[in-house]
C-alpha cells in the first residue's frame, strides 16, 4: 500500500513536471511558496493563546524569551513576497499592454484572485463571533480569537493597494520608499513626532522590496553583485539599528514592547528586508536546479495554487486546535503561558496537528480560490495544474497567474 502510494504521488509529480513549460523561471514560485510558509510557521511558533479561567488572551514565547528573537529572522519572510509581487504583477501588466488588454480587467482579475477567498473566511467568523457571544463567551476573549483570525488581512489590502498602482510603480526607484522610511523614524523616535505618523511606513515599508520586483523584472538585478550589495548592506544596517538605534531584535511584534518592527514596519523591518531579498536573489540558481526534481516542484506549484487559502486559514487552524483542546484542560503548548523550553517543545510537537486541521480547512475552502478568474499573460506568474482527461491521461496544462 505505502509502496503503491509512493508510485502514484511520484507519477503525479512527473505528470506537473512534464506539463510545465519548459521557458518558465521556476525560482519565482520557489520564492514565493517558500516566503508563505515562513509566514505559516512563524504564526505558529510565535502565537499563543493563554487561558486564563474563562478568558483567552494573546501572548508570545518572545515575551518571555528574547533569546529567541532570531526565529523572527527566519520566519518573517513578508518581504520576499512582496518582492516577488512586485516581480510578477510587473511582468504581468506589461504583458497585459502588449496584448491591449484595459488596466480596469487587468486589476479586476489580480483583486478577483486576493479577495474572493477572503469572503468565505469573513462569513465564518462573522457566524462564530457571534455564536460565541450568544453562548455566554466572555467579549475579551471573542476579541482575541477574531483579531487573530482576520490579522492577515492588512497584508492583503497592502498588497491589493501596491497592485492597484503598479502602472505607477514600476519605474519607482526603491531608494525613494527607503528614504521616506528613514525620514518618518527619524521623525517618531529622534523628534518625538505623533506615532501615528509610523502609518505612513505602512506603505512606504513595503513599496521598498515591491519595486525592487519591479527592477527585477528589468533586469536591473540579473547579476549577483546586486545580491551581495542587498545582503550585506541590509545585514550590516540592521546590525547597527538594533544595536546602537535601541531598535528591537525583534523583526515581529512583541506583546508588551513599546516599539514593533512591524506595527507599523520601522527603518529596521525594511533593511531586514532588503537583506532578505539580497539572499532570495541569490539563491535563485539554486532554486532553479533544485525545482527540476519533479516532487520538489509539484509540491511548490502545489503551494502557489493554495497559496491565499493557507495564507487565510493558518490562523484559524491554530485557535480552532487551541479551543478544542481546552475541552481537556490547559494542556503545555497550547493554554499555558509561554515562558520556558517546555513550552518551545510541546508548541514543536503540536505543528503537526496544526498543519492537519489547515488540510481540513484546504479541503472546505480551497474551491473559492480555485473559482477566482486569473490574469492573462506570459511569464514566471503562472502556475501549472494538470489537467486529465476521464481515461486519465494528461490534459494540456492551464496555467494559473
Amino acid at each position: 500500500m505505502l509502496r503503491r502510494a509512493r508510485t502514484g504521488i511520484r507519477r503525479g509529480a512527473e505528470r506537473v513536471d512534464a506539463a510545465s513549460p519548459a521557458d518558465r523561471d521556476r525560482a519565482v514560485d520557489a520564492l514565493r511558496a517558500f516566503a508563505i510558509l515562513g509566514v505559516v510557521l512563524g504564526h505558529w511558533l510565535v502565537t499563543a493563546l493563554v487561558a486564563d479561567g474563562g478568558t483567552l488572551h494573546a501572548a508570545s514565547p518572545l515575551q518571555h524569551l528574547p533569546w529567541l528573537a532570531p526565529i523572527s529572522w527566519a520566519f518573517q519572510t513578508l518581504a520576499v513576497f512582496f518582492l516577488v509581487g512586485g516581480h510578477v504583477a510587473t511582468r504581468s501588466y506589461t504583458a497585459a499592454q502588449a496584448q491591449g488588454t484595459p488596466y480596469a480587467h487587468w486589476l479586476r482579475a489580480r483583486l478577483s484572485r486576493l479577495f474572493l477567498p477572503v469572503a468565505a473566511v469573513l462569513i465564518l467568523w462573522t457566524i462564530t463571533a457571534a455564536a460565541l457571544l450568544l453562548s455566554g463567551a466572555e467579549l475579551g476573549t471573542v476579541h482575541t480569537l477574531v483579531k487573530l483570525a482576520l490579522s492577515p488581512l492588512w497584508f492583503l489590502v497592502v498588497f491589493a493597494a501596491l497592485t492597484a498602482a503598479t502602472p505607477l510603480l514600476t519605474r519607482l526607484n526603491p531608494l525613494w520608499p527607503l528614504a521616506v522610511v528613514l525620514h518618518v523614524d527619524l521623525l517618531r523616535f529622534g523628534l518625538g513626532a505623533p506615532h501615528s505618523l509610523g502609518w505612513i511606513n505602512v506603505a512606504a515599508g513595503w513599496l521598498v522590496p515591491y519595486t525592487l520586483g519591479a527592477a527585477w523584472t528589468r533586469g536591473e538585478l540579473d547579476r549577483r553583485r546586486a545580491g551581495w550589495i542587498l545582503l550585506a548592506g541590509g545585514t550590516a544596517a540592521t546590525a547597527a539599528l538594533v544595536a546602537w538605534a535601541g531598535y528591537p531584535a525583534s523583526m515581529v511584534g512583541v506583546p508588551g514592547q513599546a516599539v514593533s518592527n512591524l506595527d507599523p514596519p520601522t527603518l529596521a523591518a525594511v533593511t531586514f528586508g532588503l537583506a532578505q531579498c539580497g539572499l532570495a536573489l541569490l539563491l535563485r540558481d539554486r532554486l532553479r536546479s533544485a525545482m527540476r526534481r519533479p516532487l520538489a516542484w509539484a509540491a511548490v506549484a502545489f503551494v502557489n495554487l493554495s497559496a491565499m487559502t493557507i495564507f487565510l486559514w493558518h490562523q484559524t487552524a491554530l485557535m480552532a486546535t487551541t479551543a478544542t483542546a481546552l475541552t481537556a484542560g490547559r494542556l503545555p503548548g497550547l493554554h499555558t503561558v509561554p515562558g520556558d523550553l517546555v513550552w518551545v517543545a510541546c508548541r514543536l510537537a503540536w505543528l503537526p496537528v496544526f498543519a492537519l486541521v489547515l488540510a481540513v480547512c484546504w479541503t472546505a475552502f480551497h474551491s473559492c480560490e480555485r473559482r477566482a478568474p486569473r490574469p492573462s499573460g506570459p511569464g514566471p506568474s503562472r502556475v501549472v495544474r494538470v489537467n486529465r482527461t476521464p481515461e486519465g491521461s494528461p490534459a494540456r496544462p492551464a496555467h494559473h497567474a
